[in-house]
């Protein structure tokens, strides 16, 4: 829990995840509970927090650390796709909902950064190479000097979103395709 009073925040940085690769038909309601609440409930419960001060003082900025995931699925690990997917909808929303009245809020959308839950490697998010810790922090600083909304450290989501965005079937075929290339790494991770 936060220690500082939550007055004295005026940026906050909500940066948690975790995600394994997982099969889909044999997730119990325990695991899907624990994703939830790591990857987005936790997210909630620190807004909650610090929003009202911030409010009340006309001013604040929130940073959340979702994922290219969040925009783009997640190949092999369906939780953390979902929750990713949440966290992305839930700065969009406070964005649209604070934005006018002086809350500033940025959403992280990386693919893989070379940290400890990366330390094994990082499967399919890393397709478009691992980049380091600092490109990710100096992106956030310039969007928070900025008040940008979607930050995206590998330059190559844009362009995958847009093409989503431009034709969705095609982005599905694309996905399918790439998930065909990842399958035997993803079921050995899996078993």
């Amino acid at each position: 829990m936060i220690n500082t009073p939550s007055d004295k925040i005026d940026i906050y940085c909500s940066n948690v995840g975790i995600g394994a690769h997982e099969d889909f038909l044999s997730l119990d309601n325990d695991h899907w509970k624990r994703m939830i609440d790591t990857n987005l409930m936790s997210h909630i419960y620190g807004v909650r927090h610090v929003l009202p001060s911030m409010l009340d003082r006309g001013s604040g900025h929130l940073v959340f650390t979702a994922s290219a995931a969040g925009l783009l699925s997640q190949i092999g690990s369906v939780t953390y796709s979902v929750t990713k997917h949440a966290v992305v909808s839930l700065a969009e929303w406070l964005k649209i909902t604070y934005g006018k009245r002086g809350i500033g809020v940025s959403c992280i959308c990386p693919q893989a950064v070379r940290t400890a839950m990366t330390a094994q490697g990082a499967g399919v998010a890393g397709i478009d190479g691992m980049i380091e810790p600092d490109v990710v922090a100096n992106d956030t600083l310039k969007a928070i000097e900025s008040d940008q909304f979607l930050v995206t450290p590998h330059k190559q989501v844009r362009e995958y979103i847009q093409f989503k965005a431009a034709d969705y079937e095609g982005w599905i075929e694309g996905m399918q395709k790439l998930q065909d290339s990842f399958i035997e790494e993803i079921n050995s991770v899996i078993k």
